[in-house]
């Protein structure tokens, strides 16, 4: 397959983006004080594969102001969305293993993202309990999203179809 330029990177990044930013309005489920966007979390695994942790965390950032902007996320979508996107892209740069580029999807957001939510949530909400309610319901959002993407890239790898696409688009572009 052939290797990426720049141009062709921000394109197929600025795609899904736009789509992730336009299912917002149909697939969210609101939890409490936040939304729950698994979408969101499966671009952060494909972003993160595909073209690098950069690349993954702009996306997340892009997304996260647009959904603000649009009424469909919160103040929360920052930190628990750049986080997982990291590292998801990191594990995923280091190991070149999907596997690791989900479990960093899911504990970069689930936990740490949530750990990170925590003082916003005590500051707007002045509640000392908030680190109780961003936990379960960010796992829940990343795991589905990052287990849609997982079961996809794993699928098209296996398929050929987009398999030498990992090594040779990644950031350090070397193979295995």
């Amino acid at each position: 397959m052939k290797r990426l330029n720049k141009t062709n990177k921000l394109t197929l990044t600025s795609i899904i983006i736009a789509i992730t930013t336009l299912s917002s309005h149909l697939i969210f489920i609101p939890v409490g004080f936040t939304k729950i966007f698994p979408i969101q979390h499966f671009s952060n695994l494909l972003l993160a594969v595909l073209l690098g942790p950069w690349y993954a965390v702009s996306g997340a950032f892009i997304v996260s102001t647009l959904r603000n902007m649009l009424g469909t996320g919160s103040i929360f979508a920052y930190p628990g969305s750049m986080i997982g996107a990291l590292l998801a892209g990191y594990l995923f740069l280091k190991t070149k293993k999907i596997g690791f580029a989900f479990l960093g999807e899911v504990v970069g957001t689930g936990i740490i993202g949530a750990t990170a939510t925590y003082p916003i949530g005590v500051l707007l909400f002045g509640r000392e309990l908030t680190l109780f309610g961003f936990i379960p319901a960010f796992m829940i959002s990343s795991f589905t999203g990052a287990t849609i993407a997982f079961i996809l890239l794993t699928t098209l790898t296996k398929n050929k179809a987009i398999g030498g696409y990992f090594y040779e688009n990644s950031t350090d572009n070397r193979r295995i």
